[in-house]
């Protein structure tokens, strides 16, 4: 079985690390050799929770940043305190970071503001970094085009959105991610998508503890469910499983420079 990287999950949650051991386990029986947990969510305590716990387990790695939905709260000081703790060695991007005009939870300039600001911190920190979008794909193609990708890339986590939207984000330069959506019967737009998407950028994630794929849905996610991801990504894509595997952890390991 040919191992696969789930590039985003969120370890931190209080739904996966009061049994993290276990769910790291299991996540290990199913091929998951390596893992990217995201902070982001709430307040600055998920990030240190986040890096700390990819301090104490070689194959995890973290991501720090303001959500979209918090980014009212990205002062300044936010992002000094996210300075700090990408010095870490085993942060190996910045966000998860972008617009979600879906929900509104911060108002749509703030979140373009904290956008431009976690842009511009991973430039200056030479990491890539995550997007969440929703329903502000234009707008967010817009902002990368204006402030330019990091040096070091990024990747649209979880992506949503048409083949459209993939071709621009794919011109940016980003890699693109799907997540167990792409398994849900009324997600036959998004395996159109998945089918554009080159082998060299197309990568896969659960955004555990959210988005279970089928038969799972409903259900708290977690790592060892992203071979069902890569199953129905293959199956869209017309790829053999293991094939894909290999090359959705390639990229993830060149995106974010994991260690062999």
């Amino acid at each position: 079985m040919t191992s696969i990287v789930d590039t985003h999950c969120h370890l931190a949650d209080s739904r996966l690390a009061p049994e993290l051991d276990a769910v790291l386990a299991r996540a290990a029986a199913a091929g998951v050799s390596q893992i990217v947990s995201v902070g982001a969510i709430g307040p600055i305590d998920n990030d240190r929770r986040t890096v700390e716990i990819a301090e104490r387990h070689p194959h995890v790695f973290a991501a720090v940043g303001v959500h979209p939905h918090d980014a009212a709260e990205c002062a300044p000081d936010r992002i000094g305190e996210l300075r700090q703790l990408a010095s870490s060695a085993k942060v190996v991007a910045i966000g998860e970071s972008g617009l979600d005009f879906h929900y509104l939870r911060s108002p749509a300039e703030d979140q373009e503001r904290a956008l431009r600001e976690h842009l511009a911190l991973a430039a200056e920190l030479a990491k890539p970094i995550v997007i969440h979008c929703r329903d502000a794909e234009e707008r967010l193609a817009a902002i990368v085009r204006e402030a330019g990708l990091p040096p070091a890339g990024g990747v649209i986590h979880c992506f949503t959105g048409d083949a459209r939207a993939a071709s621009a984000f794919l011109e940016l330069g980003f890699f693109i991610s799907f997540s167990g959506i792409l398994t849900f019967k009324n997600a036959a737009k998004l395996r159109e998508a998945a089918r554009i998407v080159p082998e060299d950028r197309v990568m896969v994630e659960t955004d555990a503890p959210y988005l279970a794929p089928e038969p799972f849905r409903g259900k708290r996610n977690e790592p060892a469910f992203v071979r069902r991801t890569l199953a129905v990504l293959a199956e869209a894509r017309g790829d053999e499983v293991e094939r894909l595997a290999a090359a959705t952890s390639a990229n993830a390991s060149r995106l974010f420079r994991l260690p062999a």
